[in-house]
């Protein structure tokens, strides 16, 4: 996953545009015309604005790095759930066929009305077991036609490994959408960085005040997105 904007290339364009600017200072001042108010005024404009695109650049990158780590992290361990749960596949097929086999033993002493067998049945449930069961009774199987045909049946009735394992995936995913976010915001500071680094070749002070304005208003954009990203993964 790509970790956004290089700070250290960032420094390198901030110290090529201070090079260019330089070089145009000198060639004013030999030329004996010192730079005007609106030349300065654009200077320190632009200085203003890389500075803060760099310092946002940085966060965003350091950002998009922390998510992405975190994405990955997830991801393994949602695999490794889900090869834990892969293995466990004979283990839940047996506690299913022990699950049916108590719950056979209870609905047999149902039908012949006998109520202490009925409690033995059940004190031979495990404890998930008797989860789903009591929900599939709460349904009222007796009497409603549209119960489920068992307590296996319920949304209660599930694999631990393979439930966690589908909420690890789920926040892997997650973190990864918010680090390419972080990465997106990245693309818009580097807009900046080349709105203000082509500024420097333009004379006249209306295209850079232009440009000023444009890659200001990028910045904003960039900084409310990383304002409505979640806080870093800890």
């Amino acid at each position: 996953m790509p970790e956004g904007l290089n700070p250290i290339e960032t420094g390198k364009k901030l110290h090529e545009h201070g090079e260019a600017a330089h070089e145009q200072d000198g060639q004013a001042a030999g030329s004996g015309k010192p730079g005007s108010r609106h030349h300065r005024i654009v200077q320190i404009g632009e200085a203003v604005l890389l500075a803060l695109v760099t310092i946002t650049a940085a966060w965003a990158g350091y950002s998009a790095a922390r998510w992405g780590t975190a994405s990955r992290i997830e991801i393994a361990q949602s695999s490794s759930l889900r090869n834990l749960a892969t293995r466990d596949d004979l283990t839940a097929i047996s506690l299913r066929n022990f699950d049916s086999s108590t719950f056979t033993a209870w609905f047999v002493a149902w039908t012949l009305n006998n109520p202490q067998k009925e409690a033995v049945a059940i004190r031979r449930f495990r404890p998930a077991f008797l989860v789903a069961f009591k929900a599939w009774l709460a349904t009222d199987p007796l009497h409603n036609p549209h119960s489920p045909p068992g307590p296996t049946y319920m949304p209660q009735y599930k694999l631990p490994a393979q439930a966690q394992a589908s909420a690890k995936f789920a926040i892997g995913n997650h973190d990864g959408l918010v680090g390419d976010d972080y990465v997106r915001i990245t693309v818009f500071l580097a807009a900046v960085l080349f709105l203000v680094g082509i500024g420097s070749s333009f004379q006249l002070a209306g295209i850079r005040y232009a440009l000023i304005a444009f890659g200001s208003v990028l910045l904003i954009l960039s900084v409310v997105l990383i304002l409505r990203q979640p806080a870093l993964p800890s």
